[in-house]
């Protein structure tokens, strides 16, 4: 399933979702313009849980960005195009009306605490793992968890594959999120003790939808700002 937009309005622009998009995109561009140098960049600004563990037991890396910067920085690297291309989409799909109900600070902080959370959850389960971790998607799920406890009835309207045709329908966030969620949860419990080889951070997914439904509520995002 492909969320294309949700039917929710908001009532003033999203600026930091456009902004937080924009830097993802010139980071990315950026990449493609590093070729065989793409692994040294990610060696240096991506979360390697192996390294972030040897830092928290007070031997870290002989590098030039601490390992704890890492898990801001991970979160606007992206491994190709379809990567970063599902996770704008996420964003820009559930991110404005956060933002809207939270304000644009509270938003950027709430996005950012999230992606870290989310980065930790898959540092916790994996704390010997020497793959680099990269991408919003942690942050972006925090958002989508944010989504679910505020608009639970509101209309996702989603691109999905009707046998050899795709069509769109509209799904009640509760079911499109749910799944989405479920999902990611029973990925994350099927990934564990193979961290090397599970490809996808589904601890930081999974985590990161949960820390956004508790941390949402605790900065006003029940609140009545429409």
């Amino acid at each position: 399933m492909i969320p294309i937009r949700d039917e929710n309005p908001t009532y003033s622009t999203p600026v930091i979702v456009y902004i937080l998009i924009a830097i993802n995109v010139v980071v990315f561009l950026h990449q493609m313009t590093l070729g065989s140098g793409i692994e040294g960049f990610f060696q240096l600004y991506a979360v390697i849980p192996q390294e972030l563990s040897a830092s928290l037991n007070g031997t870290p890396p002989n590098q030039p960005v601490p390992e704890l910067a890492t898990l801001i920085t991970s979160q606007f690297l992206h491994g190709g195009l379809m990567h970063i291309g599902g996770n704008m989409l996420f964003l820009w799909t559930f991110g404005d009306n956060i933002e809207h109900d939270l304000g644009h600070i509270k938003f950027l902080l709430f996005y950012l605490v999230c992606g870290v959370l989310a980065g930790l959850s898959h540092w916790f389960f994996g704390m010997q793992s020497a793959v680099p971790t990269v991408g919003a998607s942690g942050a972006i799920a925090g958002v989508m968890g944010a989504y679910l406890i505020k608009y639970p009835q509101a209309k996702i309207v989603t691109l999905l594959p009707l046998f050899i045709i795709w069509t769109t329908v509209r799904i009640p966030a509760v079911f499109f999120l749910g799944f989405w969620f479920l999902q990611q949860a029973i990925s994350s419990v099927a990934s564990l003790g193979m961290p090397e080889s599970a490809g996808v951070a589904y601890w930081a997914h999974a985590g990161g939808f949960i820390f956004g439904a508790i941390l949402g509520p605790m900065l006003g995002l029940m609140s009545d700002r429409r």
